[in-house]
């Protein structure tokens, strides 16, 4: 019989693997913490004032985000060797790679997807609070109404620029933009790395906003409600700032690794629909956010300086005008993805070659540009009436590309062999969901419904069918479908199934209840209404507690199978694009040898393709005489 070792050897052991695996992310916050601090102190010497001023605050967000960056790994890893000295940094390997600075795609995608449901719990649970709050009409749980109104804030603020834009732009485009050109990493690995590191201040910042008294505008920031605003209104303008950034850097490395970094052989004729839809995201996000970047830095001026911008005395609808140049391409910025994403689970699911694969191209091209010229569709109630018919007509014409989307999906389902797994079951689910919000977004494209529905709950439910019903479902879909990439394991197929029924109908007992509940009277952003409308707040919220439910099966079937789920093949689904031709989950370096694509992704037909898509490398030719 072995002796068993003392307890007090094994205590060093078990300290340094904590240590070990928590260290960089210890070692970061406590950075960020201590440029926190000493930027908060030198404003307020400098300039006088509390160090907990918005001035002081301000400074003092930079000065830790920095702090932040730099501890987590970018000095040793980035910034140090920019003036001569060695790398010494240590990427890790198992879980500790995503708690440190990383420039591996991969495991920068997979701190995007992390950085997004941390994101998304925390804002859906603000969503119950919500819902709970709605159950009576009167402020019973908030405390008043200015708390309603802030957390309401924080919540569309999470989800707009951390869930919708990290979890598909972030956490996918990361992970297999490259893998899907045959790439061995993104362009520019380190601003890579460096991209992630801005999402967690912007997040805490938002979340952070209550504690100043948070900010009574919505997640829009409607001026020139924000003057008036407590200094919770200075945090919500930094975190969207560092968020920002984050999408910024990430739309650069796709663009550049897209058009440098393909494999021999995948012309832009070839090249698969996500990997289609992710350039033209990167594209809109580098014609909009440095709009969107400058109407908050402009507004940060006018609470800090102070400025008068967006003042009463100064140009408040001018805030309206960048802030939705931007917040109508972010619709598209979102849904980009969640189509790509339609596009590649549907052929695979359906053994059927993708129908249209052009049409899919224009659609996403007419998307991209309609989408920058339908911007003042959200300002009819303020705008003058030059501008209303020729915006209406553009809101009512980008129906028709995105329609291709439905033509391409349709097409490709119409006469296919259906599997209906649970990734597909997600995007059928998606579909239609996407398509509720499409037909009520009719009714906010004319000017005259319009008018009578704005800042209603119709507005609200037509929202929430368009990003949570589209983007959240199809999100699902491809945590499902490249689950077996992520972790080289299978999640339980009927507790997926489960998953996916519960939500769909949860979600619909939530959210079509609004339009009802908003035809009938019921403001958004309003704590409280009127007795007759009740019942429908009632079953509005009982749906809303059971789809926040719902996503525990996702969750506990993810994460329960990522620890002990049956190994996965390399191609589990019988997937012809790349990421499918490498192990699960890849390499550091993605592909040995390097692929060479030789036929197109989607070509099916009627029998089982052929498995190998690319092969090795052709040998370099022999130069004049005969020497290679």
């Amino acid at each position: 019989m072995t002796a068993s070792r003392p307890v007090a050897d094994t205590l060093p052991v078990t300290r340094l693997a904590w240590l070990d695996l928590l260290g960089p992310i210890l070692r970061a916050a406590l950075w960020g913490l201590a440029g926190f601090g000493a930027g908060a102190l030198v404003t307020a010497v400098a300039f006088g004032g509390s160090p907990f001023g918005e001035r002081s605050i301000a400074v003092g967000f930079v000065a830790g985000t920095l702090g932040w960056v730099l501890g987590g790994g970018a000095w040793e890893a980035w910034v140090r060797p920019w003036f001569g000295g060695s790398s010494s940094w240590d990427e890790g390997v198992g879980t500790a790679r995503y708690l440190r600075f990383a420039t591996d795609h991969k495991v920068i995608g997979i701190q995007y997807l992390w950085a997004a449901g941390l994101a998304f719990l925390l804002a859906g649970l603000i969503a119950l609070a919500v819902r709970l709050e709605l159950l009576t009409p009167a402020v019973d749980v908030f405390g008043t109404a200015q708390n309603y109104t802030s957390f309401v804030g924080v919540h569309g603020a999470l989800m707009i620029f951390a869930v919708a834009v990290v979890a598909i732009v972030g956490g996918f485009g990361n992970y297999f933009v490259p893998l899907l050109v045959g790439a061995e990493d993104m362009t520019f690995p380190s601003l890579n790395g460096l991209s992630w590191w801005f999402v967690v201040p912007g997040i805490v910042a938002i979340l952070a906003s209550p504690l100043l008294g948070g900010f009574q505008t919505g997640w829009t920031g409607y001026a020139p409600l924000a003057a008036d605003s407590p200094p919770g209104q200075t945090l919500y303008y930094l975190g969207i700032l560092s968020l920002g950034l984050s999408s910024l850097l990430t739309a650069i490395n796709v663009i550049a690794t897209t058009v440098y970094l393909r494999a021999p052989g995948l012309t832009w004729g070839r090249l698969p629909m996500f990997s289609w839809s992710m350039l033209f995201t990167a594209v809109l996000s580098l014609m909009w956010l440095p709009v969107v970047t400058v109407a908050m830095f402009l507004g940060l001026l006018d609470r800090l300086v102070p400025t008068n911008f967006f003042g009463a005395t100064g140009l408040p609808l001018l805030w309206q005008d960048l802030f939705w140049l931007f917040g109508h391409p972010e619709v598209y910025i979102i849904m980009l993805g969640a189509w790509g994403i339609w596009l590649e689970v549907i052929p695979v699911f359906a053994r059927k070659t993708l129908f249209g694969y052009r049409w899919a191209l224009l659609g996403f091209l007419g998307i991209t540009f309609l989408s920058s010229a339908v911007w003042a569709h959200h300002m009819f109630a303020t705008v003058g009436e030059v501008r209303l018919i020729p915006f209406m007509t553009t809101t009512e014409l980008i129906s028709i590309p995105t329609g291709f989307m439905y033509l391409v999906a349709i097409g490709t389902l119409w006469q296919g062999r259906i599997r209906l797994r649970t990734p597909m079951l997600l995007v059928l689910f998606s579909m239609l969901n996407f398509l509720v919000g499409g037909a009520t977004g009719i009714f906010l494209a004319d000017v005259p419904s319009d008018l009578q529905l704005t800042d209603t709950f119709f507005v609200v439910g037509h929202f929430h069918y368009t990003i949570v019903g589209g983007m959240i479902f199809a999100w699902l879909a491809g945590l499902h479908y490249w689950f077996p990439k992520f972790s080289g394991r299978m999640y339980s197929e009927r507790w997926g199934r489960i998953g996916a029924w519960w939500l769909l109908i949860s979600f619909n007992l939530t959210f079509l209840p609004m339009f009802v509940s908003g035809i009938e009277g019921m403001n958004r952003r309003v704590a409280s209404y009127l007795p007759y409308l009740g019942d429908l707040n009632v079953i509005t919220s009982i749906g809303g507690f059971l789809f926040g439910i719902g996503f525990v099966i996702p969750l506990v079937n993810l994460a329960w199978s990522w620890r002990f789920g049956p190994r996965a093949a390399a191609d589990p689904w019988a997937g012809r694009t790349l990421e499918w031709r490498t192990s699960s989950p890849p390499p550091r370096e993605n592909f040995h040898p390097e692929p060479v694509v030789t036929s197109d992704f989607y070509g099916y037909g009627t029998v089982e393709p052929e498995p190998p898509l690319f092969g090795r490398p052709k040998e370099p030719k022999p130069a004049e005489g005969g020497r290679p």
